[in-house]
Formats: structure tokens, sequence, C-alpha cells
């Protein structure tokens, strides 16, 4: 029997978890210690059956394990085979001589990335539908698949602020305004944590911090931010998840901030995210970002001194295998290079995560129901609607919706029209592995529209492939285009993770990674021929409606042009092509806003909308400096209008709060969805302060001629920002609230006092506009 008897503080389950934790801890040997800070990835478990190799198995688990890393998914097995396999390296770990479990993890962005999972939109269009709560049911569905396999820990989700749209990453994010991202991550959080610790699986915020403003958009790439703006816009959202949310763990980023590393920067990692931020959970590596001190920053010498370094600055666990960590701190601490306390108190954390998740108590899951809870019929209809509220109709020249009884044939053209995987995100299953055959089983827009044509033809053709330069297709999808009554074209950006070296020339290759990690681009047109075949398309003269299919906010400025309509699918998941169809016809009212601005080039660059007055206001020679569709931009096929802005109190005090109501009347002659965005401007500031910032929102829908009050409680401290001495501070003076249907679309305004100023106590923040709606 290992030394976990039942005389054991540690395993009495009744005993509270700070004594199991230290009883745990007084047991265990340096090089047990060190175990628990570090993982092992499937690669290193699993033969090439995707069985357990026992013998590699009992030597690396010797001493125990801190993490399992994504057994099921890059081991690739089924949910039956990953919870059986999970459950076997807990039981070797259970023989062990203090017999502690480790903590399984997985990535789950647009759902679990592994074989049979249910995939939902990419996160830039679940954004898209400005709906939190509508988030949060997304992530309690993946709770349920990542627990039947064992899994209590996810990487995910990504909270960075997307401000370069060059970069690849910018798909995972939440778009660019830190408010909005900030909203959406607690929705987030709260779904997949779930009522309390040992219900849910840990939430990983990520990539801390401004991983979203890397020099030339480029991944990993230095970042050069002030102090203020990397308060303000881009820590904005870890604090809000973390004070409001509990978020459990907290993953680095990558690059350096004016020259120091996120990875070994303790003033980041303890100093402002333990101390300033409250965070009292578990930091995690970003995959090999305790290596990258060395090998790619080049502040170190050796794989002990980064592991010190990460260790010292506040990374408790080395993801995804034990390269810096494990026997290299056992002997830094043997050398007196490492304080045992420092040790100790990382192991503490990782302890305590696994006493609070449930893993020592009762470890294993019931691998034969495993299964049961991946693609239920509920999992299938909440990703259909959720594709469907995320999509943004960005141009509608009355073509649409189409009118099924007046149409006699239909052209589907384009690359993106049939491919299961290029409905999904870089961090899906299907989509991650472009080099593996995975089926999927998503509803493709060409398989959606076929399967409603009972009244007309549809004809296919490809025309090209995402990138390349073969035109090879353009004849025959400009004759499919001619014999039609409307051509839709399918286009957009190929989405993965590409972090290999290409060995064929990236504008011969037709299948290029232009989205997702590792795929940053310095034009954000269309790529390959995709302007080319539409232009062709065009000039058949029958009506084209364009649909981007991509995480990129492509620069389509020539479709905005000369489209009939232009809608906004993002990556929408495996039943993206039925929202697709569902929008195209007219089941489904488009009530998508846009999470980004979209530039008209990427010379605009940056175009976001809440920049200061002095880059928002000038202009390039060809070109001035405002987006081809701003932040917050989304048309429906109704109308909405709204009456004027009323405040309860046109004054406020610094530790109070003011009520904004605006009427909302949907003016059209169908249901439809908008979304009412409150935004705040410093009217006399005494620092240069963005033009406007977003301090509320609201998704409302109604029926045609319904109208309904959206009133939103705006706390003093929402208006706050960092005084010259870096103190959060609520500023006398005169500021401005404003509705708008988008942030270059303000509809009616209200002028506010505030009345003093005061510094914001770390427990007197509000970070969300409470918000309530009456009908009328």
């Amino acid at each position: 029997m290992h030394e976990g008897s039942a005389d054991a503080v540690y395993s009495d389950e009744a005993a509270p978890t700070e004594r199991r934790v230290e009883d745990l801890l007084s047991r265990m040997t340096l090089a047990e210690k060190a175990a628990q800070l570090g993982s092992v990835n499937a690669d290193l478990l699993l033969d090439e059956d995707g069985e357990l190799d026992r013998e590699a198995a009992e030597e690396l688990l010797a001493d125990g394990m801190g993490h399992l890393t994504r057994i099921g998914g890059e081991g690739g097995l089924s949910p039956t085979e990953a919870a059986r396999v999970t459950n076997e390296l807990q039981e070797v770990l259970g023989e062990t001589r203090l017999g502690v479990p480790a903590i399984p993890h997985e990535e789950c962005l647009s759902g679990y990335m592994g074989p049979e999972a249910t995939t939902f939109p990419q996160s830039i269009g679940m954004a898209s539908t400005w709906s939190p709560d509508l988030l949060a049911e997304v992530t309690a569905t993946i709770r349920s698949e990542m627990q039947a396999i064992g899994t209590v820990h996810a990487l995910s989700p990504v909270l960075d602020v997307a401000r370069d749209l060059r970069w690849g990453r910018t798909e995972e994010t939440f778009g660019e305004d830190p408010y909005l991202v900030a909203a959406m991550a607690c929705g987030y959080v709260s779904g997949l944590q779930g009522d309390g610790l040992a219900d849910g699986i840990s939430a990983t915020l990520k990539h801390f911090v401004g991983h979203g403003a890397t020099e030339g958009g480029k991944n990993r790439a230095s970042v050069h931010l002030g102090e203020r703006e990397l308060r303000e816009t881009h820590l904005f959202p870890y604090e809000a998840a973390i004070r409001t949310q509990g978020a459990e763990s907290v993953m680095n980023a990558y690059h350096d901030i004016d020259g120091l590393p996120c990875a070994s920067s303790e003033r980041l990692l303890t100093d402002v995210l333990r101390g300033e931020c409250g965070f009292d959970g578990t930091v995690v590596s970003d995959y090999y970002s305790v290596d990258f001190l060395r090998e790619e920053h080049g502040v170190t010498d050796s794989d002990r001194e980064s592991g010190v370094a990460a260790l010292e600055a506040g990374i408790d666990v080395e993801l995804p295998a034990t390269d810096c960590y494990g026997e290299h701190l056992v002997t830094a601490v043997e050398a007196g290079e490492l304080a045992e306390s420092t040790l100790d108190t990382a192991v503490r954390r990782v302890l305590r995560t696994k006493f609070e998740k449930g893993v020592v108590d009762d470890p294993t899951v019931d691998a034969e129901a495993a299964a049961d809870a991946f693609h239920t019929d509920a999992a299938t209809d909440l990703t259909t609607r959720a594709a469907r509220e995320s999509m943004v109709l960005l141009k509608n020249d009355d073509r649409l919706p189409l009118d099924e009884s007046t149409l006699g044939s239909v052209a589907v053209v384009g690359p993106k029209a049939d491919d299961g995987a290029e409905l999904m995100g870089d961090y899906a299953y299907a989509a991650h592995y472009p080099e593996k055959e995975v089926a999927t089983t998503a509803t493709t827009p060409l398989d959606a529209i076929e399967a409603r044509a009972e009244g007309f033809e549809v004809t296919y053709e490809t025309g090209c492939t995402t990138t390349g330069s073969s035109t090879d297709g353009f004849d025959a999808a400009a004759e499919a285009a001619t014999a039609a009554d409307v051509t839709l074209a399918f286009v957009g950006a190929r989405s993965a993770v590409d972090l290999s070296e290409h060995d064929v020339d990236p504008s011969e290759n037709p299948h290029l990674t232009t989205s997702g990690e590792g795929a940053d681009v310095t034009d954000l047109g269309l790529p390959g021929v995709q302007q080319d075949l539409l232009e062709r398309l065009h000039g058949t003269e029958t009506p084209l409606v364009v649909v981007v299919v991509s995480g990129k906010p492509h620069a389509v400025t020539w479709a905005d042009d000369h489209a009939a309509a232009v809608l906004q699918a993002w990556l929408p998941g495996e039943e993206g092509g039925t929202a697709i169809a569902d929008v195209l016809f007219g089941d489904h009212n488009p009530g998508g806003h846009l999470p980004i601005s979209v530039a008209r080039s990427v010379g605009q660059l940056p175009v976001y909308y809440s920049r200061r007055p002095n880059s928002a206001t000038k202009e390039h020679v060809y070109t001035d400096s405002t987006p081809l569709y701003p932040f917050g931009y989304g048309l429906s096929y109704t109308e909405f209008e709204y009456g004027d802005l009323t405040l309860d109190d046109d004054s406020l005090d610094p530790a109070g709060s003011v009520s904004a109501t605006v009427e909302v009347t949907n003016t059209g002659d169908r249901a439809g969805s908008d979304v009412v965005q409150l935004y705040a401007r410093a009217e006399s500031p005494d620092q240069a302060r963005p033009v406007q910032e977003l301090v509320g929102f609201e998704r409302v829908s109604l029926d045609a001629g319904d109208s309904v009050a959206v009133t939103f409680e705006v706390d003093a401290t929402q208006l706050a920002y960092h005084d010259r001495e870096m103190n959060l501070t609520v500023h006398e003076g005169p500021y401005e609230l404003r509705i708008g249907h988008s942030a270059a679309d303000v509809t009616t305004t209200a002028s506010l006092a505030v009345t003093d100023s005061k510094v914001v106590p770390r427990t007197g923040r509000t970070y969300f506009a409470g918000t309530t709606v009456d009908s009328s």
C-alpha cells in the first residue's frame, strides 16, 4: 500500500483542503515535489496503436506528475479510448509511493479538440453574437464532453485583444475591444467552470499578457506597449475574469514586453497577476515557452536556468512536457540556486487544485459511458443556434433573403463551399491537424443548400483553391454562374495551426494556411486567386452574393463595391453550412455585429475604433482613417430605431452610478435582433484618451413593430482611467454617453458630469454595466 493509507491526513476526504495539502507536501521528497510541476504528453505514453505503453508510463510517472497533456486530443483517441487510457494512467499513478493522480488537460477553444467532439463557432464568431450567456451555454456543453473523458483542466479561453489584423490568431480572440473581450471571456469561464470547483473544468486565461499587440502582427514577436495601454486595454479582461468569475488558471504569453519575456517576468506573473489582479490559481506555461527563454529569447544559458527563471517568476507548471523543470529544479535546489520554499509554493497550488477538483479522491471516470456525452442532439441544436447568431450581414442591396419561390437555379461556387474542415477554426480537431485525414460530420454550405433545393436547381463548381495561382476552374465556374439566377460565392482563408517550414513556394501552394496560429500575413485581401474568381463571376452579370467563411477580417473593398450582398460567416463550426443557408434563404434574420473593425487595406492599420483623436482623424494620402466596416456594425432584414437617451441624473458621484435608458423599436416587417451599444467619451480629460469606449451592450430580439426600453446601470468606476501616477482614478469633469448601432453610427447622446475625482480601490471596481430590458 502506498503511503496514502487511511490514517494519512491527505487521504481523509473530510479533512480541510489546506490540511490535506500541507500533510501531503510534508511527505514528499524533493523529486516528488518537482514532479508535481511537470507534465507528460501523449506521444511519450502511447504506442503506435494508441495503446498505453505501460513500461514507459511507469518510468515517466515514478515520482508522480503534475499534468497529463492532451491524452485524448494529441493521442487521436475516441472518447471511450481517451477515458480508458486516462483511467489507466491514473491507476499507474495510484501505484506510486504517494499515489497522487495527475491533472488531465485538453484544448477546447471552439470545443474539445479531439475526435468526435462537437465543434462550435470559432471565438471571433462567438464574439459576433455579443451574447456572453449563449457562450456560457456553449462552454457548459464543452464541459460535459471533456468531463466524460476525465479532463479537469482546459487551455482556453483566449483573452488577447486583437489590434493588428495581420496576426493569424485574430480568429481565436473575441475582437478588438477590452470590454467586449472581458464580457465574452466571463461567459466562457462561467459555463466551463460551472457552479463550483468540484463540478467544472478549470478555465485557463491566455496569453498573459498583450499577445494581441505583437510587432508586425507576427506570432510570438516582441510587444511594445506603454504601461497605461497595457493596463487599460490588455490587462482589463484578465482582471475582470479573475475578479468576477474566479478563473482558476492563467497561461503566460510567449513574447517579451520591452525586452522582458513574459515567461520570466516576476513583475507580471506575481506582482501584477497575483498582487494586483487577485489571482490565486495555477499558472501554466504556454507550450515550450520555458524552453524558449533560451532557444528563442536567448536570456538563459541552459534548461536549468530557464526552469529556475520561470518558476521564480511565477509559472507553476511546465507544459506540454517536462524539459526545464523536473530534475533540473531538483539540481537547482541542491546547488543552492533555487529556494525549496519557492518550489513548495508552486507545489501547494498544484496540490490544492487536485484536491479541489476531486482528482485525488476520485481520479477515474466511466469509460463505457464517455461516448454518450458526445454529439448529443442538444449539442447539435446549440452549435446550429450559435452559428446562426454569429452571422454578420455586411452588405445587402435587397438581394437577401433569397426567395425560393422565384429561383430557378443557384450557382454555388468557391473553395469554402464544400469542405467541412474549412468551417472550423485552428483549434478545432479537424483543422488543427491539416496533415491528417480527419473525418468530420460537418454540414457544408453546399450540403445545406442542396438539402432545401426542392424548387430550384443547384450547380456547384469549386472555381479555385483557397491559395495557389491556378485559374483552371474559372471557366466552369463562370459557366455555372451565367446559367443561374444567383451566384453564391464562398471564399475566405484556410485556418489551421501552421508552425512548420514550407517546402513548396507559398504562392503556388493550393492549401496554404493563411489564418490561425503561425499564419501571419502582410495582405488582408482574399488569398490566392479568389478575388480574381469573384471578378470573373461578377462579369457574368448574374447577381453575386459573397459569403466570407474565414477567421480573418479581410479587406473586401471590391465585394463591398460590386457584390449584391456580403455575409461574414466567420468559422461557424460543424453546423455552419446549415446556419449560412438559413440566413441566405431567410429562415433566420442575421443579428450578429462585428467585434472587430474591418480595414480597407493592410496599410491602413490600425483601424480599431477606440484610437486616440490624433490617430483616428489623421489620414493617409490615398485613403481616410475610417474602416470599411466599423466595430459593432451589422445589418438585418429589418430596421431598428432608437429613441432619445435619458439619464436618471446628469451628475455622477465618483463612487456612484447612473441609469441610462433608450427605447428600441423594430420598425420593419419581420422579427429580428439588434445589439444596443453604449459608449462613453471623456469631454476634456487631462490626458489624451480614446475617442470613445464601450461601457455596455445588450442584444435584444423584437417582433415587428415591438419596442423595449433598455436601461444600462453604469458605475462611475467604469469611466476610470490611470492618472499620471498610474493610479486608477475616476476623474472629475464632463462626459458624454452615446448609444449607437455601431461605433461609427451614434444616434443619441446625453451629457454627464462627474462631480469629483477619486482613486478606485481594488475592492471597489465595477467591470460591467448592469442591463435591464422592459417591454414598452
